[in-house]
């Protein structure tokens, strides 16, 4: 049977099995085992048990459990409320300004815990209610914490960043340090939409009335509410960048910032632990699990002849090697609205990055597209993410329509933000230069 034909068997069942919503780990790990027998026999499954062994053993995985326990622990000690206060206090004056002060939250979250939902569920439980209690449009307001809470993947430390660097061979330090700029470009760019917006449509996102913007006192305390953030964020990159720790070693810096946070606080409490103990384990197997199935995928995939395809077809794309760089983020774009990161982490960067290298682009700057890209996927229709965390906690009038169409802009500037790195690569590749 052709390559060409059982490609398209094998996508094909994969999507069938997606599409009546059996768990991603067994559709991929279930498909692929039947592939794999059906294609080079019994003895295929030993080179799967080989590659999951040789992934166990990475140190670097070590990391995912440390930085999911520390957003755990983070998201209940009080720093958001604080956080948003003195975001209220400071920003509150300015059309926009909430929405402004929201993002600058989330930014500050990203750097702390690493991962995508601390962020939106923390912000829709804090700022959305005082948004639309001012006045802000609802899909402004939802869109904005969407957007937010999707940088927890991109500014560092961040769980997919470790991922990519373990599966394509490249530094977590250099990955981290990579992120930072296109972090700040993406912050750039949404302020910007959001002050041009507000100018032109002053309903939208009202500037708050003078008896609520605080006096110079009470803005001046509130600043206290950024010692402790900034406190873990040098905790964690600091002790990177100084050479103090690994990548890796320093989620261990992380863990204890956010009990140290959780203590002043006073929240360190045994029943907070245990239930951020609980959530790590469940969303800690969950991507393992997810890592086994994949690699199970990726032996299967290229056990058929999958690399010589992929080479084939990318060779007749036009516009030669940025065509084909354009040609891999419209696919991972498109697999980011139904797949899992982690998943399409795994199914594609095996048979991209080969190419990436082989065309002399630095591998990188491409993993930065593809975080920013899956970025985009944690908050695109019909499966993102942060759809599904932010409808947990918002008030019972607003609809999974609302949130689906809050995300237009956003979209559109993200994929602004991919196109500017792709012209001006320094953004991405400058810092690791500079650090490493």
């Amino acid at each position: 049977m052709s390559i060409e034909i059982l490609t398209l068997l094998f996508f094909g069942s994969l999507l069938f099995f997606l599409l009546l919503g059996l768990p991603l780990a067994f559709v991929l790990g279930g498909v692929s085992v039947v592939f794999l027998y059906f294609t080079w026999g019994f003895d295929s499954f030993y080179m799967v048990a080989s590659q999951i062994w040789g992934t166990m053993e990475s140190f670097t995985l070590v990391a995912i459990p440390l930085f999911v326990f520390m957003a755990m622990v983070l998201e209940r000690t009080g720093v958001a409320k604080d956080l948003y206060r003195m975001m209220h206090l400071w920003f509150g004056g300015l059309r926009g300004g909430l929405a402004i002060g929201t993002l600058v939250i989330c930014a500050v979250f990203a750097a702390m815990v690493g991962i995508s939902g601390a962020a939106v569920v923390a912000m829709g439980t804090i700022a959305l209610p005082s948004m639309l209690e001012r006045g802000y449009d609802r899909k402004m307001a939802l869109g904005v914490i969407n957007t937010g809470g999707g940088w927890g993947i991109l500014i560092p430390p961040s769980i997919l960043m470790i991922l990519y660097a373990l599966i394509t061979g490249v530094s977590v330090g250099q990955m981290f340090a990579a992120g930072i700029m296109p972090g700040v470009l993406l912050m750039v760019l949404t302020v910007i939409y959001i002050l041009v917006r507000s100018t032109l449509q002053p309903h939208l996102a009202p500037a708050l009335p003078p008896e609520e913007r605080g006096t110079w006192s009470e803005k001046l305390r509130a600043l206290r509410a950024v010692l402790l953030p900034i406190g873990v964020v040098f905790m964690v990159l600091g002790s990177i960048i100084g050479g103090i720790t690994t990548p890796t070693e320093a989620a261990a810096m992380g863990v204890l910032g956010s009990l140290i946070s959780a203590a002043v606080y006073r929240q360190l409490k045994w029943s907070i632990l245990q239930e951020a103990a609980i959530r790590t384990f469940k969303l800690t197997g969950m991507i393992m699990w997810i890592l086994f199935a994949a690699h199970a995928f990726s032996a299967a995939y290229q056990s058929m002849g999958a690399q010589d395809l992929i080479e084939g077809m990318m060779q007749h794309i036009p516009g030669g090697p940025w065509g084909i760089i354009i040609a891999m983020m419209i696919i991972i774009f498109f697999l980011a609205m139904v797949l899992d990161p982690v998943g399409i982490m795994l199914i594609t960067l095996p048979v991209f990055m080969p190419i990436v290298k082989s065309l002399g682009f630095d591998p990188i700057w491409f993993g930065i597209l593809f975080v920013i890209n899956m970025e985009i996927g944690y908050k695109t229709p019909p499966f993102g993410f942060n759809l599904f965390y932010l409808k947990g906690v918002v008030p019972p009038g607003i609809t999974m329509k609302d949130i689906y169409t809050s995300v237009i802009p956003f979209v559109i500037i993200e994929i602004l933000a991919i196109a500017i790195i792709m012209v001006f690569p320094q953004i991405a590749t400058w810092l690791p230069g500079v650090f490493f």
